[in-house]
Parts: structure tokens; C-alpha cells; sequence
């Protein structure tokens, strides 16, 4: 097992996607909170130049489409583990045409497709938590249990659990991983107890990091050549209690980044892109 977890956080590629003007208004939403079109379109922006220039990942940047106003949130469409990709089946069924641009993108970047073709399948990769020992697929108003069982099937390395998500959009709405064998979790009820399942259901003991806000619990960890642990999270003018929890984080590179106009729309940090650990000679 140490093994599996030795390449934990390390990536060389990223994989994003313009931010259509159509967000604004059509994106699918849990609140009717109004959106910022130009200060959204920033954002991202900047989330892009933070991977490529500071961390300097190669990304692959696909162009927006009008016709899917959610096709910014890319983790979605697919579940990239080692040199394998799973295509999903978006729980909405306005989001099912996202993945056909991914899947040429995954594929040309040498990695090994498997396809959701099941129509009784539905998985969105925001609610895909793996550990760098095992998957936790929470079972959403957007992935059942058949999507589940097909995520197992492709990633056959790894034991994969189900989890109830409560309350929220996804799994990841209030949970993600800040290190190796690290969960940053919410500090709501329902976040709590998804992760007392989570512990219950693991043969390995997690540390936890819990922080005030459920939403500022969705970071993004990188352990990338000469930076060690990287954690992109929240901004203190977002969250200020929250990102006061990451600053105990002594021995990581902490990278604050703005999610607020996207986060109006349930978008948090790691739906923005899907990271990939490409070995040279794939």
C-alpha cells in the first residue's frame, strides 16, 4: 500500500475549460444568487495562471461552449487515477454533452479510457474523494450506486465505499483532501457525520481538519518537485475563520484563491480542473 501512496498529489497536467458567457444566467444553481459574468470570468482566470505559472503544471485549456453553461466545472466529466480515465455520466442531463471534449483531451494526452455508457448510471466527479489509498463516492442528488459500481470496476487497484451526502451538492461540497492521509472537512452536522461514515467504513485512520465554513473545505493538494505540499484553498475575504484553520498547515505552500462568483453557482476549487500525474513514458 505504500506504494499506492507514494505518488500521492504529484501532477504534471491539468485540464480546464473557458467560462461561457451563458453561466451567468443558465448554470445550474441551489440558490438563485445573481453572478458576476466578468469578475467570474477573472477568477478563473487566475486559477488558471496560478497552476501553470506558479505551479507550473502543463494545462490543457479547452475552449468554453455557450450551449453548456456548466462546462467550466470539468471534474464532472471525468476520474483520472494513474494513467487511467473514466468518463462519467453527469447526474444532470444538461451536463452530458461536457464529456465529449474531455474524452478527446484525455485521449490525447495517451490515457486509457473507460467509458459510462449504462444508462441507470450517473456520476459526477465531485463526488469522487480519493486518498491516495481509496476512493469515497458519495451518493448525491447526481451519483448513484450503479455509477459507483462502474468507478469500481474501472479502478480496480483501489476498495471503493459509498457514502450518503446529507445535505449539499457534492462530496466534495465539504470535504477534500489537504495532505496525505489529511481530510478537511466542514463543520456542519451533516458534514461531520458523512465523515464519522467515511472513518467507519476505512481500514485506515485519517486525520482530520476541520473548518468552520463546509464550503471552504474543498481545496485542492499538490505535492509537485522542488514546492513539497502545495494547498490551494479559500481566500480570507471569503472565509475568514476558515483560512485562519489552513495557516496551522506550517509545512505546506498555501495558495489562497478567489471562488467567489463560481461558488454562486456550487462550483468550489477542485471542479475547476482535473489533474493529472502524466509519467513520461505513457
Amino acid at each position: 500500500m505504500a506504494g499506492l501512496m507514494a505518488g500521492f498529489g504529484h501532477y504534471t497536467h491539468a485540464v480546464v475549460r473557458g467560462v461561457p458567457a451563458s453561466l451567468a444566467a443558465e448554470a445550474l444553481r441551489m440558490t438563485d444568487a445573481e453572478v458576476d459574468l466578468s469578475k467570474a470570468q477573472r477568477e478563473h482566470e487566475a486559477y488558471v495562471e496560478v497552476l501553470r505559472t506558479k505551479l507550473g503544471l502543463e494545462v490543457v485549456e479547452l475552449p468554453a461552449d455557450e450551449s453548456l453553461p456548466d462546462c467550466v466545472f470539468v471534474e464532472d466529466a471525468a476520474v483520472v487515477c494513474g494513467d487511467t480515465a473514466l468518463i462519467t455520466r453527469p447526474g444532470a442531463e444538461s451536463r452530458r454533452r461536457e464529456t465529449e471534449l474531455m474524452k478527446g483531451a484525455l485521449k490525447d494526452l495517451n490515457l486509457n479510457l473507460v467509458e459510462m455508457t449504462d444508462e441507470n448510471a450517473t456520476l459526477d466527479g465531485g463526488d469522487v474523494l480519493f486518498t491516495g489509498r481509496e476512493f469515497f463516492v458519495g451518493l448525491s442528488k447526481r451519483t448513484n450506486q450503479r455509477g459507483a459500481e462502474i468507478l469500481a470496476d474501472a479502478f480496480k487497484d483501489y476498495a471503493v465505499s459509498t457514502v450518503p451526502v446529507l445535505e449539499g451538492l457534492h462530496l466534495k461540497s465539504f470535504c477534500s483532501m489537504g495532505g496525505p492521509g489529511l481530510i478537511v472537512i466542514g463543520s456542519s452536522e451533516p458534514a461531520q457525520k458523512t465523515l464519522k461514515i467515511m472513518q467507519q467504513m476505512s481500514d485506515h485512520r485519517y486525520d482530520k481538519l476541520t473548518v468552520p465554513d463546509d464550503l471552504a473545505a474543498n481545496c485542492i493538494y499538490m505535492n509537485l518537485p522542488n514546492k513539497g505540499h502545495v494547498l490551494l484553498h479559500c481566500t480570507p475575504e471569503q472565509y475568514p475563520e476558515s483560512a485562519k484553520v489552513f495557516d496551522k498547515l506550517k509545512d505546506h505552500m498555501l495558495i489562497p484563491v478567489c471562488n467567489k462568483e463560481k461558488v454562486k453557482v456550487d462550483g468550489a476549487l477542485t471542479c475547476c480542473s482535473v489533474l493529472i500525474n502524466k509519467k513520461a513514458n505513457i
